[in-house]
């Protein structure tokens, strides 16, 4: 059940993610402002998935501050507990490892999440797979593209089971990313 304080908790994430994320912008073909993304998650884990663990939705706004910004964990614990740590610290990835190894460990260690991670996970997923088929980074040729879906359903796949509506929801944009990617190829013959 959200409160008032879980509520007031999950707009000072918003706040929070705003302020660490301000000079960002996605690597999309549209360069969104970045926070559109962690707001995208948060939404779809709400309206689809019927979360309403509100370290969850915390979580799933901070899902990429550690990973992409100058916050840390200790900042993230000090200010939104110890839970919304856990969730956040499952869920970013070791910036320090060469990148096939941390996309490697993402398959890997899908299975592993805990429940809560697996939701953050999975509504993040389903957003980056729609932004690689509808909006893909310039500098991506369509190689790297349809790796990028195979990856995913990768990752997914450790973690079915979780909620079947963030499944079937990720399911339908991955089959319409992929329909994307086979127009797009089309188009360049």
């Amino acid at each position: 059940m959200i409160d008032e304080a879980a509520l007031t908790k999950i707009f000072a994430s918003l706040q929070y993610a705003a302020r660490k994320h301000r000079l960002q912008r996605r690597k999309s073909g549209d360069e969104t402002p970045y926070i559109n993304h962690p707001i995208s998650v948060v939404e779809t884990l709400w309206s689809i998935g019927g979360v309403r663990d509100p370290a969850v939705l915390v979580a799933a706004v901070l899902h990429d501050t550690v990973e992409d910004t100058d916050a840390t964990l200790d900042e993230i614990e000090a200010t939104f507990g110890a839970d919304v740590r856990a969730l956040v610290a499952e869920v970013t990835d070791d910036k320090n490892l060469p990148k096939p190894e941390r996309k490697q460990l993402q398959v890997e260690r899908a299975s592993r999440l805990s429940p809560g991670a697996k939701l953050i996970r999975l509504a993040d997923k389903a957003w980056n797979v729609y932004d690689v088929g509808c909006t893909p980074p310039a500098d991506w040729p369509h190689e790297r593209r349809v790796e990028y879906l195979a990856w995913t359903e990768r990752v997914v796949a450790g973690m079915r089971g979780c909620n079947e509506a963030l499944e079937a929801h990720y399911d339908s944009i991955l089959a319409g990313a992929r329909a994307q990617l086979a127009a797009d190829e089309v188009r360049s013959d």
